[in-house]
């Protein structure tokens, strides 16, 4: 599909599939007219809540994310699903991708699944995601999940996105004190203890709520905790309506409080970027370079280069 970025924006508007995912593939790749793409449907976005899903590999996130896409169908609601994968090796494109994921939504024009990679930014999630949801924000889904990569206790991103941040975990991978301690405690509005019909369930749930007494809740309501078996859809309604019921109980300050935190990741994720490019691209006449090779030879060490290349470069020592 060609066209104007304002004849895109419009079809994206008009709630056109395909105009939709034109425009997630140029602001995932970072093309020219993406900035202008972003800055038209960025006033028409932020309605829709967004649910960000994350745990270890193998806890069944995917699988959870159709059920849910599932329930939401039933109401009738429009569902954008972001898929965060980890990246090939040879393409930099998602390993697994959409088609094999969520086969029986496939064929639903309620349901649109984008899968992206993470080209190595840390934190589970690709760089470009927030702007992805709101373009499927703009486009007419009334809610965005967001499948994080499932990397650990590193998926921490995923709370400067999500309005709703559900942490699935299983019982039976190994200790599941270390699988659930440090900092994936801090993460989840909802715990979702997922193939409950495990040995081990009683043990995990035992587990999981000895540790939240050790965890600072002041900001944030102490998370809920859900049992499910996602294969078999035990448990999803019940967790479709704590989520529900999480997001009006909150209240509108608590909502704009995390919103205005996320416009602060926002602001300094783009500013680091857009930073970083310029330090180590052409326009500075390859200072950045030339302390590349001085590093190199070892006739200096990194922390007085990066002072001095910041020197050079008229930012702050």
């Amino acid at each position: 599909m060609s066209g104007s970025p304002d004849e895109l924006v419009r079809r994206i508007l008009d709630g056109e599939a395909r105009a939709l995912a034109r425009a997630i593939s140029i602001v995932e790749d970072r093309l020219p007219r993406s900035r202008e793409i972003i800055e038209a449907v960025y006033p028409r976005a932020g309605s829709a809540p967004i649910v960000g899903v994350t745990g270890p590999p193998g806890a069944g996130k995917s699988t959870l994310v159709d059920g849910l896409t599932a329930a939401y169908r039933r109401e009738n609601r429009k569902v954008g699903v972001i898929a965060v994968d980890p990246s090939s090796a040879f393409s930099g494109g998602a390993v697994l991708g959409d088609r094999i994921r969520m086969q029986r939504h496939s064929t639903d024009e309620g349901v649109f699944i984008r899968s992206m990679a993470t080209r190595g930014h840390f934190g589970g999630l690709a760089a470009a995601t927030v702007d992805v949801a709101d373009l499927m924000d703009a486009g007419g889904c009334d809610v965005v999940i967001i499948e994080t990569v499932g990397v650990g206790q590193d998926e921490v991103d995923v709370v400067g996105v999500a309005d709703v941040v559900l942490v699935v975990l299983v019982p039976g991978m190994g200790d599941d004190i270390q699988t659930i301690k440090a900092g994936i405690m801090e993460i989840p509005d909802i715990f979702v203890l997922n193939k409950a019909d495990r040995e081990g369930i009683d043990r995990l749930q035992a587990d999981v709520k000895a540790m939240l007494g050790f965890v600072e809740t002041s900001r944030r309501p102490v998370p809920r905790i859900v049992r499910a078996v996602a294969t078999t859809g035990e448990g999803i309604e019940a967790l479709h309506r704590e989520i529900a019921d999480f997001l009006g109980s909150i209240g509108p300050e608590m909502m704009r409080a995390r919103r205005r935190d996320r416009g602060r990741k926002r602001l300094i994720d783009l500013l680091r970027e857009r930073v970083l490019e310029w330090a180590v691209g052409p326009a500075t006449g390859g200072v950045f370079e030339g302390f590349v090779e001085s590093l190199a030879e070892r006739r200096i060490d990194p922390y007085t280069a990066v002072d001095r290349l910041m020197e050079k470069l008229g930012g702050p020592a």
